[in-house]
């Protein structure tokens, strides 16, 4: 498939996804087994209703006084050179949250765009100092808005939610020290903590320390690697970070023997294909290598990464996967297998998860 036709391919998704509340046909997953998005950001999935209305509330300029002209400066229209020009879109979301009310507003969204999504289970992961950088709010105080934020929509929507603390790595040491003492404040509310941002300029060495905390909090590592950065990226997130998933990994599929040692310690990916499209990490959407990781028995399993600033839902993801991938009936299903068994719940909470869904479907 060209460019231009996967381009039209995500467009015209993007056009049916606003204006049909995000449903696909049942035909494109397994009704039986759970729909879980693992790879989430929750301050990558501010509506941009929201932000136009936070922008009123608290008067702050934006760049366009037209709502429609203003959706350009917060949502992807195709693609992007590279994923720092695809991060900045995220930049508008957090430039509106003047108070922790704002956080908490936006968490609590979240967990209702997981529910009208169909989404049975989803970890969301956010970074609470980029979201308190814009206002002067407390890094820890976003944290706990956030929490709130979740448990309060959580009582209205049947969505089982976790919560993943981001590092984020653009802003340097020091401040991923910092961000990582306001997560660690609210540890027994997470469930992992993430490496995020500029990949390439901000390598992972620079945050061993942070994960040595991390690892003693006794809490769970994914790691954005391989996205912008090689498969000596996704090395050095595994033997040093300790991570036990990697965020997008696109050129693991450049080394054998990593892809290898994947499967055999059972680390898993977080594909997001859309987003690869979108960042220019892929440029021919049906050469994404998601299809040699399943056939090789990698733990790979799919997501959305930003659905609000890339204007998609999970259910789009499958799409996807079946009509540019080619994925069978098979295929879709082990993808949604391993979500499950990818995911960060005790054994327990994924069987209980699971007979849930049976039991409903």
């Amino acid at each position: 498939m060209s460019k231009v036709n996967q381009l039209s391919s995500i467009i015209l998704w993007s056009i049916f996804h606003k204006t049909h509340s995000y449903r696909l046909p049942i035909t494109m997953t397994h009704s039986h087994l759970p729909l879980i998005d693992l790879h989430r950001h929750l301050d990558g999935n501010i509506r941009p209703k929201t932000i136009w209305a936070l922008a009123q509330q608290h008067n702050i300029v934006l760049p366009e006084t037209n709502f429609e002209a203003f959706i350009p400066h917060v949502q992807i229209q195709g693609s992007e050179s590279d994923l720092l020009a695809f991060l900045s879109k995220l930049d508008w979301g957090v430039a509106v949250l003047k108070t922790l009310d704002d956080c908490k507003r936006i968490a609590y969204e979240n967990v209702e765009d997981a529910f009208h999504a169909g989404i049975h289970y989803a970890e969301l992961r956010f970074s609470p100092y980029y979201m308190a950088m814009n206002n002067n709010l407390v890094v820890a105080d976003v944290v706990a808005a956030v929490i709130d934020g979740i448990n309060a929509a959580c009582k209205v929507y049947d969505v089982k939610i976790n919560l993943i603390g981001i590092l984020s790595r653009t802003f340097g040491v020091e401040k991923c020290q910092a961000e990582l003492d306001a997560l660690l404040t609210h540890k027994q509310h997470l469930i992992a903590i993430d490496l995020a941002g500029d990949e390439y300029n901000f390598p992972g060495e620079m945050f061993v320390d942070h994960f040595k905390q991390v690892q003693k909090a006794q809490l769970n590592v994914t790691v954005h690697a391989g996205e912008a950065a090689g498969p000596e990226s996704i090395w050095q997130a595994i033997n040093q970070l300790h991570a036990k998933r990697i965020g997008h990994g696109v050129a693991c599929h450049q080394d054998e023997k990593l892809m290898d040692f994947m499967r055999v310690n059972n680390i898993a990916i977080e594909s997001c294909l859309t987003s690869n499209f979108q960042t220019g990490t892929i440029k021919d959407l049906s050469q994404h290598p998601i299809k040699q990781f399943l056939a090789k028995d990698l733990l790979v399993c799919l997501n959305t990464d930003d659905p609000g600033v890339q204007g998609i839902e999970l259910k789009n993801e499958y799409r996807l996967a079946r009509q540019t991938l080619g994925f069978n009936d098979k295929e879709i299903q082990q993808l949604q297998e391993n979500a499950l068994a990818a995911s960060f719940l005790s054994p327990n909470d994924k069987a209980a998860l699971k007979q849930k869904v049976q039991d409903n479907a």
